[in-house]
């Protein structure tokens, strides 16, 4: 014989139970009691629910509703799944006070009042019922007899009915009072259309029309206009008419015309014959959320944006402000050897105070690039001319040493970063120079790019101008098979020395400006790299 125990609570306080012969306080009870899994298959019963049924279930195995058949206390005999405990299981919720009749396998009638209590477990899933059936047929005989003291049956019949439309009327009164009350929630009683039939107060408070200025209209009203455009109002319908509930989380409108983020839930009402007769939709004001989260993910993208910038001052710290630190050091040390010399002293001085200035500028170019909060306020008007002309002096020492030729024409000017492009250019010269095993030639010049020309690159917003920079060398080069990994975060195709970076922050650069960079290569020939910039926008991306 099987029995069950208390073995756990869940997060509300309901007791869980679970079969364990012979053991538990449950079995001596006199009132029958068993316990279903979530999908009413029972998992324990008592020796009264036994005595009760006239058989013994099949633990694991046997439905709850297996073993009788069950009756309205009119007669009706009621299908499983509209039984107090099929309505437990589906809507997990208890379910008492309600009568009903068993038919036990050898024909007798008992009147039972079922109490089924839903079970959860330890994380707060549903689990199940527990279900007590209490035999009241002896009370049941004892209203029977005094029933027949009225002076016919259609006088007892007439007070049933006359009891029940009461009880009735009473219970749709105060659903319609709590309903009517709630104020967190709109609460809403659509017509199959979703034309509004009836409104809560929460519902003027969180949309703002009073019952008199709403009923009548259609739920659309509440809907942004591409929101109508797209048909969303009538696709939730038709997904709550489809399969009994539709749920979405978006903007809303309120009768002042003000936005509110609302989690809404549409569900299918149906009468007795499971025809849909309209929906209810529940609407929930979850702006302040909404915002939170908002404010959460701006916080966050900000965080993103601030390590960016420290991992490009960790580069500039250790690449672009090499150059000007050499030359001092170089300059230095020949102003030493020369101190006698009052004309050369002269001139290693001069190029000691322009790499000095030279790097003062840098320091405050990154300076002003950590102060500043938004992507849209680093951008400025760069003279490209002016960039590159500082970039050369920086590398003067190293050109001359490898005797360097540089040509260029004339470059525009673009709104951009003032920072980002002189890393740009300095890493490009850079690697030019250190790819050559001979005396470098480099080549840079510019023009603007036609429509037609604009339309070849998918990326760029046909609206805008461009230019097309061309940074081109003699170097050592590299089998074009290669071209997209040079920019790849690491990745070198030599054993010259170097991290790998240099070319990815370049890539990342041109993408920060709403542009574009590609390569073609050829071993022991020469690399050019393109790269095409706005001229006149200040692109609209968040770094």
């Amino acid at each position: 014989m099987e029995s069950i125990q208390p073995q756990a609570y869940s997060p509300f306080g309901i007791p869980e139970l679970s079969g364990n012969d012979g053991q538990g306080s449950i079995e001596l009870l006199p009132t029958a009691i068993y316990s279903c899994d979530a999908n009413g298959v029972i998992t324990s019963f008592n020796k009264a629910a036994e005595e009760l049924w006239g058989q013994k279930p099949r633990l694991g195995d046997t439905i709850w509703c297996g073993q009788v058949k069950i009756f309205n206390p009119d007669g009706n005999e009621v299908q499983p799944e509209f039984c107090p405990m099929a309505i437990a299981l589906k809507e997990q919720r208890a379910i008492t006070g309600v009568e009903i009749i068993l038919e036990l396998t050898d024909g007798k009638l008992i009147n039972v009042l079922p109490t089924a209590t839903t079970v959860y477990d330890a994380l707060g899933n549903f689990a199940g019922t527990i279900n007590m059936l209490v035999n009241i047929s002896h009370k049941k005989n004892e209203e029977l007899f005094s029933e027949l003291k009225y002076k016919s049956v259609s006088e007892v019949l007439e007070r049933k009915v006359e009891e029940r439309t009461l009880h009735l009327k009473q219970s749709e009164e105060r659903y319609h009072k709590m309903v009517d009350e709630v104020q967190d929630y709109a609460i809403l009683l659509l017509d199959p259309e979703g034309t509004i039939v009836n409104w809560n107060k929460g519902a003027e408070k969180i949309k703002g029309y009073t019952e008199k200025e709403i009923l009548g209209k259609n739920f659309r009203i509440f809907y942004r206009d591409h929101d109508r455009e797209s048909k969303l109002p009538e696709t939730l319908i038709k997904q709550a008419h489809d399969t009994g509930r539709a749920m979405h989380e978006g903007w809303r409108l309120r009768k002042d015309g003000t936005a509110f983020w609302g989690s809404i839930v549409i569900t299918a009402l149906h009468d007795d014959d499971n025809n849909i007769i309209g929906f209810s939709k529940v609407t929930r004001d979850l702006t302040e959320r909404k915002l939170a989260d908002e404010q959460v993910a701006m916080y966050a993208k900000d965080i993103e944006f601030r390590n960016r910038q420290l991992e490009e001052y960790a580069y500039i710290a250790s690449h672009d402000l090499q150059e000007p630190l050499r030359k001092i050091q170089v300059f230095a040390e020949l102003l030493e050897n020369n101190i006698t010399n009052e004309g050369a002293a002269r001139r290693h001085l001069d190029k000691i105070n322009m790499a000095a200035k030279r790097m003062t500028s840098l320091i405050k170019d990154v300076l002003r690039y950590s102060q500043l909060s938004r992507a849209d306020e680093l951008f400025a008007e760069v003279d490209l001319n002016t960039t590159f002309e500082a970039i050369k002096e920086d590398f003067d020492l190293l050109t001359h040493q490898k005797s360097v030729t540089i040509n260029h024409g004339n470059l525009p000017t673009i709104y951009g970063i003032p920072i980002q492009l002189n890393q740009l250019f300095s890493n490009l010269l850079s690697n030019a120079i250190k790819f050559n095993n001979g005396e470098p030639i480099i080549e840079i010049y510019a023009n603007e790019l036609t429509p037609e020309a604009t339309a070849n690159y998918p990326q760029l917003n046909k609206l805008h101008r461009y230019t097309r920079i061309s940074f081109k060398d003699n170097g050592e080069g590299f089998d074009q098979q290669y071209g997209d990994q040079v920019f790849k975060m690491f990745k070198r195709l030599s054993t010259n020395p170097g991290t790998g970076i240099g070319l990815a922050l370049c890539k990342k650069i041109v993408e920060n400006h709403s542009g574009h960079i590609d390569v073609v290569s050829e071993t022991g020939k020469g690399t050019t790299f393109t790269i095409i910039l706005p001229i006149q926008n200040i692109p609209d991306v968040v770094l």
